[in-house]
Formats: structure tokens, sequence, C-alpha cells
């Protein structure tokens, strides 16, 4: 049940169900990553512990978890802002790998790009059954997949599906999502959020020697971050900017912009 519900930033509702915590992106249309709410998260992520909480629910809009990166808005930043915005980018998914409390994700729609990427780094994730699409697109606009990423995916799905899916920058099915284990379990829509918060609960009520096997069993994923990504994150940055990728981007922005004219 939940017993409390409040906007802690105009991004983020969390919504309390007892010692776990839903935290909803909020950023309509596409809960697209914008600056903002790349902040956002990570603070209610790192907060979350200080209040009591013990699990964590990440969740989206019904038919759309996120669409990634907020590109329109992306584009109209400089290149100071463009690094930061990566930077935060970086920090937000180290946040998530390292976590002191389990984090459950609720895929209540699309998650193409940055959306997928955030799924890596949490423990369990449950997706809503439909004409939703998940996936690592980034290709398509002429971004290499980061190698941390890269490295999340190869652990979630094997080195096969991940070579595939990246290298093709593939768009997938909810079914094939759960067959190749880039997610746990496809369900009804309106299961979804309540079954991650099950899957918490029934984390929580093992003894606490399940919480040192979940840190050993994620040990592998904290470590991607425990090396200076300096230079991997330069590289993004310089990809970023390069005219393919511009072109690229700025016809997918065109494209947003007609699709919400209609």
């Amino acid at each position: 049940m939940v017993i409390e519900a409040k906007i802690t930033a105009p991004t983020i509702i969390t919504l309390d169900h007892g010692a776990v915590r839903e935290l909803r992106l909020n950023h309509p249309p596409a809960n697209a990553l914008s600056p903002q709410l790349i902040a956002a998260l990570r603070e209610a992520v790192v907060g979350a512990p200080r209040d009591g909480v013990r699990a964590l629910v990440l969740s989206g809009a019904p038919g759309m978890f996120s669409a990634g990166f907020d590109v329109p808005l992306l584009l109209t930043l400089n290149r100071a802002a463009i690094a930061e915005v990566w930077h935060d980018f970086y920090a937000l998914l180290r946040t998530l790998a390292s976590s002191s409390v389990p984090i459950a994700a609720a895929v209540t729609g699309h998650a193409p790009a940055g959306g997928t990427v955030l799924l890596l780094f949490c423990d369990w994730r449950g997706m809503a059954e439909g004409d939703w699409k998940i996936g690592l697109n980034e290709v398509q606009v002429g971004l290499p997949l980061p190698p941390v990423i890269f490295a999340a995916l190869k652990r979630q799905v094997g080195s096969r599906q991940a070579e595939r899916l990246a290298a093709g920058g593939l768009l997938i099915s909810v079914a094939e999502a759960a067959s190749i284990g880039l997610v746990d379990v496809a369900l009804p829509g309106e299961r979804v959020v309540k079954r991650a918060v099950e899957w918490c609960q029934n984390l929580l009520a093992l003894p606490p020697q399940a919480m040192a096997t979940r840190r050993e069993a994620r040990a592998d994923l904290v470590c991607l971050f425990e090396q200076s990504l300096d230079r991997e994150i330069d590289e993004v940055i310089a990809s970023w900017w390069s005219d393919e990728t511009q072109t690229a981007l700025k016809s997918l922005a065109e494209r947003l912009a007609k699709k919400k004219a209609k």
C-alpha cells in the first residue's frame, strides 16, 4: 500500500510503499533524460537510504518509461554544458550500480537508448507487456556504445546477444527482451510496479546475508567505475560533436518536432 506520495523534485515523484520507495520519472511527455532529471534521479537514489528506505523501484509513465536523452534540449547546449551532462550521466550510472539498497526497474513502456541504459545498472527489471520497444540504438545516430555501458549489457545478456544488440543498434520487442534476459519478466502493465515492489519486499524478507551476497554478486558491476573513466567520457563527448552525429541528432530532433506538432 502506498502510504506517502510527494514530489521531491519537479522531475521525480516519490511514492513510499513501506520500506520500498518508488521513484517515478516525471518529465512529460517522454521522460527524456534532461540534465535536471539526471541530477534529480541521482540525488533521489543517494538520499533514499538516509530516509530509512531499504529498497527502490524506478518507474515511468504508462507506455513510456524513458525515451533516453532529451536530444532537442541537449542540442541547444554548448560544449561545456554537454561535457557536464555526460559526466553527470556517468555519475548516475555509478550511483545505480553501487547503491547500498536494491533497485528494481518497473519498465512501464518504451525504453530506448538511455532508458535501457538505466535498467542495466538496476538489480531487477520487469517490463509491461505491449507494443513497446527497448534497446540500445545509439549507433543509429553515430554514437558508439560507450565501453562501460557495453560491459553492463554483456553482463546482462551475454557476449553474443550484446554484440547483436549494440552493433546493430536494435530496438526489440518486450517478448524478445524477456527471452534473452534483457528484462527479467514481462507482465501486464497494471502489474509491473506492484510486481517490482513485491520483488523488493521478498528480498528484504530474507536473512541479512542476502544483502552481503547481493554486494558480492554486483561487485563486477561496481568495479567498472573503479578506474578513471575520463578518457572514455572524453571520447563519448568527441563523438557527440562529430559532424555525422550532429547531423543525425538534428534530423532526429526535427522528426520529433514534426511528430509533436501532429
